[in-house]
């Protein structure tokens, strides 16, 4: 059983407690911010230049494979981490889990930029790429396991619903944040070829940064960050159940089921967001120049960093679980409606899109502003972590498979349409999964 000595920094006791609390929350929107802008720097980044890893006049499917894999295998780590490092939040303390995972993420991204390509180390350097993405989805899933739950339980009830927007809000930022430096990276260091400066150095410089920003991530909660109190007065008395025995058992399993659905169906909706607009929406079916397209992006992304906070706010005010039962048919309704313009209706000006794609974004991702405050309250305390790292990262892979159900509807309706439906589909199910939860704002943890 850990003891407050060895979870806590040194000075805990005399530091005033809104001071805790407030490093606790910058600590946790760090940890987002840090863990976003990991996640995107190989999509921004080493997209243009992972023939620099692999051999060359591969086939084009052969292609599209691999670079898949390099995206796909840091999703597939993220649950584990969040479990591993849940187990080892709600064991040890939430300080000391975010101090391993940044550290693992830190290293390991540092070791990405080290990598030789494919003429020095042949296809090692591939598989070395897509392991270490690989082991760094898993520290990343285990980034916020500890960061969020320590957050939430320094903050007042009063305030969570502000703290939990605040701390998503890091995401847009971190999205904002790796374009701006990746456009400056293209500019200042040219990309033309296997031998030019980008493909041989300059793709190195975003994870470097990334590396540094998580180095400083640590320090700040070795000599900054103390344990919650929460989490050391109630494994004090050395009863605490194995996190995963009691997860899995009882309330707490209905409730990581109840989390699980919700969570599915808001996945489903955001990755429309996140994905499907700019991969294809603006660039395959509105033919943006890529100008246009990043100055969409940017302009919706800095408007969801202020409407993340907001709904924080207004979860608050009248409540998460009314906030999801409304937010779910609205998704369904008016989401799919801005949806089926933008996709059927030819002719759109560039403002017009701009404003459509920021009134989509907006509605579409609302609830993140409450989902990291509703899924802390939905757990005990020694199954917090466990619980939110398992219901917010386990439930991301069903709805990930976004494009083979868009492929499916394309036998049945016009391709084009078919996100229309998956917007209709996951606001209900967000819906259906607040119905089958209670209210949380009331909690006491």
């Amino acid at each position: 059983m850990a003891s407050y000595a060895d979870t806590a920094r040194p000075d805990a006791l005399a530091v005033p407690i809104e001071e805790r609390r407030r490093a606790a929350i910058r600590g946790a929107f760090f940890s987002e911010y840090i863990d976003m802008f990991d996640i995107y720097v190989p999509i921004v980044v080493l997209t243009p230049v992972l023939f620099f890893f692999q051999p060359a006049h591969l086939p084009p499917g052969e292609e599209a494979l691999l670079a898949s894999l390099v995206f796909i295998t840091t999703l597939l780590g993220r649950p584990i981490g969040a479990f591993l490092f849940g187990l080892v939040a709600d064991r040890i303390g939430r300080r000391m889990a975010s101090i391993y995972s940044v550290s693992g993420f830190g290293l390991i991204t540092l070791l990405i930029a080290a990598l030789p390509g494919y003429q020095s180390i042949g296809v090692a350097s591939y598989w070395l790429l897509v392991l270490l993405r690989f082991l760094d989805g898993i520290c990343l899933g285990g980034g916020y396991t500890g960061a969020m739950p320590l957050a939430m339980e320094y903050s007042r009830k009063s305030e969570r619903g502000f703290a939990g927007g605040l701390i998503l809000a890091a995401f847009p930022a971190a999205y904002v944040t790796i374009n701006l430096v990746a456009m400056a990276v293209f500019a200042l260091v040219p990309l033309h070829g296997l031998d030019s400066p980008y493909a041989q150095w300059g793709w190195r410089i975003p994870f470097v940064i990334g590396a540094a920003l998580a180095g400083m991530l640590v320090l700040y909660y070795v000599f900054k960050v103390s344990e919650s109190e929460i989490w050391i007065t109630e494994t004090a008395e050395g009863t605490q159940k194995l996190p995963l025995t009691d997860l899995i058992a009882g309330r707490s399993g209905r409730n990581l089921l109840q989390v699980l659905l919700l969570m599915t169906g808001f996945w489903l909706t955001q990755n429309l967001i996140t994905i499907f607009i700019p991969a294809t929406l603006l660039f395959h079916f509105l033919h943006l120049s890529k100008f246009q397209l990043t100055s969409t992006l940017l302009i919706s992304y800095a408007l969801l960093f202020f409407s993340y906070i907001g709904s924080g706010m207004l979860g608050q005010k009248v409540g998460r679980r009314r906030f999801f039962v409304v937010a779910g048919p609205l998704i369904a309704t008016v989401g799919a409606a801005i949806m089926y313009v933008l996709v059927g209706v030819p002719g759109l000006s560039l403002p017009m899109i701009i404003v459509l794609v920021c009134v989509l974004s907006i509605l579409v991702t609302s609830p993140w502003g409450v989902i990291v405050t509703y899924i802390n309250e939905r757990f005990a305390t020694d199954v917090r972590a466990t619980g939110f790292g398992v219901g917010f990262s386990l439930s991301v892979i069903i709805p990930s498979f976004y494009a083979f159900y868009m492929s499916w509807l394309g036998y049945l309706m016009p391709f084009r349409y078919t996100p229309v439906v998956l917007l209709v589909i996951g606001g209900l199910i967000g819906m259906v999964g607040a119905l089958l939860g209670p209210e949380t704002r009331d909690v006491d943890f």
